[in-house]
């Protein structure tokens, strides 16, 4: 049996990830941004092994977490779950004055990637919306561009693939794979979402603990376990490590090679 971390886990399919993770025997930390949060965490999932909080909004706040999961020892799968922004009406700053659909969706799983000792399996949350993401990676924080909630959503939704390909091409040793759980009737997906919500956090509680042959590869893009195309810029490693750059250069936090 394995230790998971999992990062958005107080509600929704990182909840649901969890509750089928510790059922299957697993030791499963849980995530939330803050206590209240955390409480409703550990409501939901008592069999949990802890719950560490931290917003991912915020940089410090994320390196601090990363610090906290390392204190915890090693880990061997990584679920990068949290998400925010779902068509965000208007453009909400961080306290590191960085758009917050970026902050949470595209460099917090940056910085714990980097920060974070490597564990066996790293699985990044996307999303078929990833293939209307901008793969030209310009103005990424939206400072000369106007606002369009739909479109910074899309935008990290590429970036998590992207991270997850440039981490299966520079981690031999980590699986390194990046799903899309459908559009579910999650608090972000809506009430009239029409895929199974049932479905929707098997892909990822199969990448973090099944012993498949498929399961076991790095550099894949899964829905409900099957493989699936990717937007066409996602398989570049130029843009790949152009994103590297970039959120190393927001962050002040190198990826390791």
């Amino acid at each position: 049996m394995g230790r998971i971390f999992i990062t958005g886990s107080s509600d929704g399919l990182g909840m649901m990830a969890a509750k089928l993770l510790i059922q299957q025997g697993h030791q499963v930390v849980l995530h939330a941004r803050n206590e209240d949060r955390a409480e409703e965490a550990l409501e939901a999932n008592p069999k949990a092994e802890t719950v560490l909080t931290g917003d991912l909004a915020s940089i410090s706040e994320t390196i601090d977490l990363a610090r906290e999961v390392n204190k915890l020892g090693k880990f061997d799968a990584i679920i990068h779950n949290a998400a925010a922004g779902y068509r965000e009406p208007r453009k909400i700053m961080t306290v590191d004055g960085l758009p917050h659909v970026f902050a949470i969706n595209s460099l917090s799983p940056y910085i714990l990637t980097a920060l974070i000792e490597k564990p066996q399996r790293l699985i990044y949350m996307s999303s078929g919306l990833h293939r209307d993401g901008d793969n030209s990676l310009n103005d990424l924080l939206w400072e000369q561009r106007n606002w369009n909630g739909f479109q910074a959503y899309a935008d990290s939704k590429l970036h998590n693939v992207l991270l997850a390909f440039a981490v299966a091409g520079r981690w031999k040793d980590v699986a390194s794979n990046a799903l899309e759980p459908g559009w579910v009737a999650t608090k972000m997906g809506g009430s009239g979402a029409p895929d199974s919500l049932a479905d929707a956090p098997l892909t990822q509680v199969w990448l973090a603990s099944s012993i498949d042959a498929m399961a076991l590869k790095s550099g894949g893009y899964y829905y409900h376990k099957k493989p699936q195309a990717v937007h066409h810029g996602a398989r570049n490693t130029e843009i790949q490590e152009m994103f590297i750059d970039k959120c190393a250069e927001i962050s002040g936090i190198e990826l390791p090679e």
